[in-house]
């Protein structure tokens, strides 16, 4: 087993080493969640402070075998939790039957398609605690009419009240990213099911914001919708002009037509 994990660039691999963040981090989890799922623990400096807080159920998902490998020797007790695995593939319901909540430093690289995948896996998840680029906890966190609000913000904020935590500097970290860090958590709102068809929901949010410079009336033309759809004057606004509840009420008038 490894006595020391190499930071793998492929793997958008930067190690934590202030275990003063590290406890922000942690203790910015809500009292009262049994079910935690801790992605990439990497060399374990959140896992540490986790495995001391006695959670009923944690498990630890890493796709780096020699972090897995530094992670079984460090802490052999959690021998059964940590799991050898991409989490992007993995099948929440293998571990748990229940509701759960996410904590990690998430790889740069992959971080927009761990957020798919809890946009997937909504309706299971509690909470979530991460660290990600400062730019992606900007943009998943900022409101309509600015020009960092994107996809990502009106997706997760469909399903979660989103709070932007703290920034995070470069040299807490090895080898030190070249960009900022921050922490947002995600707790999961009273929104079972948005009222309207939320397949077309989905659809209609990406491909206005495909062409975000554009009016909606001309950023929806791919949907090959008809001309006369068009007529309500919120067509005349931009993508990132409209909030939830705009996207809801568009999705709701092309589909009544």
């Amino acid at each position: 087993m490894s006595d020391f994990v190499r930071p793998k660039k492929y793997l958008g691999q930067h190690f934590l080493k202030d275990k003063n963040i590290a406890n922000k981090i942690v203790e910015s989890l809500s009292c009262n969640i049994d079910n935690i799922i801790e992605i990439g623990p990497g060399t374990g400096i959140l896992s540490e402070i986790l495995i001391k807080k006695n959670y009923s159920n944690l498990f630890f998902i890493e796709k780096d075998k020699e972090s897995t490998d530094f992670l079984l020797k460090n802490f052999p007790e959690q021998k059964n939790k940590i799991i050898l695995a991409d989490f992007l593939k993995f099948d929440t319901n293998t571990i748990f039957k229940d509701k759960f909540s996410i904590i990690g430093n998430f790889p740069y690289n992959i971080s927009s398609q761990i957020f798919f995948k809890v946009l997937e896996e909504r309706n299971n998840i509690q909470e979530i605690v991460c660290m990600i680029q400062k730019e992606v906890a900007e943009r998943i966190a900022s409101n309509p009419g600015n020009k960092k609000y994107g996809i990502l913000s009106v997706l997760l904020q469909a399903y979660f009240d989103i709070s932007y935590l703290f920034t995070v500097n470069e040299n807490v970290f090895f080898p030190p990213p070249k960009v900022k860090s921050a922490v947002i958590k995600f707790k999961r709102n009273k929104t079972k099911q948005l009222a309207c068809n939320e397949e077309k929901f989905f659809k209609i949010v990406k491909t206005a914001f495909n062409q975000r410079r554009k009016t909606l009336r001309n950023a929806l033309k791919p949907l090959n919708l008809q001309s006369g759809l068009f007529t309500n004057e919120i067509f005349s606004k931009r993508a990132e002009q409209l909030n939830v509840n705009d996207f809801v009420n568009i999705t709701n008038m092309l589909e009544a037509k």
